[in-house]
């Protein structure tokens, strides 16, 4: 496995080393591969798309598709990028505004908790640290470990290289303990557009035209630490820069109804996708559960999902009739 990480890591090293204009070149010969001879996902970034802007016509939603490909094929360029960019070069590359904002509640003793999408390049938001240089805070992103071993480590490289450490997912609470314990203030970042698992559904809101199950964990740290929640509210703007605007949602979050921390976020993401629809990640499965599955799952007499059974099972189950009296 080590050996295998090593090949891997030397590979990405000497591809990183090439100048910009060199990675571009590499990205467009990739999404002719990707896009015009794979056809990688293709059928589901068509279905995402048609389903999220019903108003566009069928050459507009080609034009959005192909444009996304391109990106896609360039973010993949970027990330190995992190590789070997220096610091001063990443901080031309991707410039944060609104940056005396934080250092404010950094000043208040506020700690911030980052809302950020698939939206542009993420990865790069890991520079962050560059731009708040401090010792006496923690910065770090929340993750989920990836399968292949291989792959996770070289992840963890790329994301943890400009000081932002990596936080597994099922120790963010303990984590964030720690660092409160120990008096850190924090700037943790949180993707928080991802498909939640069906035990973890608390909420549902509108989202690109779709009733969307939405993660809320973000929401439940924010409230019980009373963390100030940001947006990045990304823009690229031309190929390989991109601007990061540090967008305070609210300052008492506490004050907020449940869950309006979340609807905030979302309405800002889509607005951030409506402006340049290319740069979301059509790719990912996103409204593969649905309320309909949802309610098939859940039992209103326990009040547990049933996780396990498929949803023909379900459907039958749901059409017996009910023999109590």
């Amino acid at each position: 496995m080590n050996i295998l990480y090593y090949i891997i890591f030397a590979l990405a090293y000497l591809i990183s080393l090439l100048p910009f204009r060199v990675l571009y070149a590499l990205s467009d010969f990739f999404y002719l591969i990707v896009y015009r001879l794979v056809g990688y996902r293709r059928r589901l970034v068509a279905k995402n798309l048609r389903d999220s802007f019903p108003e566009k016509s069928q050459d507009e939603l080609n034009d959005i598709e192909r444009k996304f490909y391109h990106w896609f094929c360039d973010y993949a360029v970027e990330s190995i990028k992190l590789i070997s960019i220096s610091p001063e070069s990443l901080m031309r590359h991707l410039v944060f505004t609104n940056t005396d904002a934080i250092h404010r509640l950094f000043a208040e003793n506020r700690s911030v908790a980052l809302y950020v999408g698939h939206y542009c390049n993420w990865e790069w938001i890991t520079s962050l640290p560059l731009w708040f240089p401090s010792n006496e805070r923690c910065y770090g992103q929340i993750y989920h470990p990836l399968e292949n071993k291989t792959f996770d480590r070289l992840f963890l490289y790329l994301r943890q290289r400009m000081g932002s450490g990596c936080i597994p997912m099922a120790e963010t609470m303990r984590r964030i303990w720690e660092y409160k314990s120990q008096g850190k203030l924090m700037m943790i970042g949180y993707i928080c557009d991802q498909v939640p698992f069906w035990n973890n559904i608390h909420h549902w809101c509108q989202f690109l035209n779709h009733d969307t199950p939405v993660l809320t964990g973000t929401e439940r740290i924010v409230r019980k630490y009373n963390h100030v929640p940001v947006y990045i509210d990304m823009k690229r703007i031309r190929r390989g820069y991109y601007e990061a605007d540090m967008r305070i949602m609210t300052l008492e979050p506490k004050k907020l109804k449940e869950f309006e921390v979340t609807d905030i976020y979302f309405r800002l993401l889509e607005q951030s996708i409506r402006q340049a629809p290319q740069y979301w990640l059509w790719t990912h499965n996103r409204w593969k559960r649905t309320r309909e599955e949802y309610n098939l799952r859940y039992d209103e007499a326990t009040g547990r999902l049933d996780i396990v059974s498929s949803v023909e099972e379900l459907r039958k189950r749901k059409a017996q009739p009910s023999h109590n009296i």
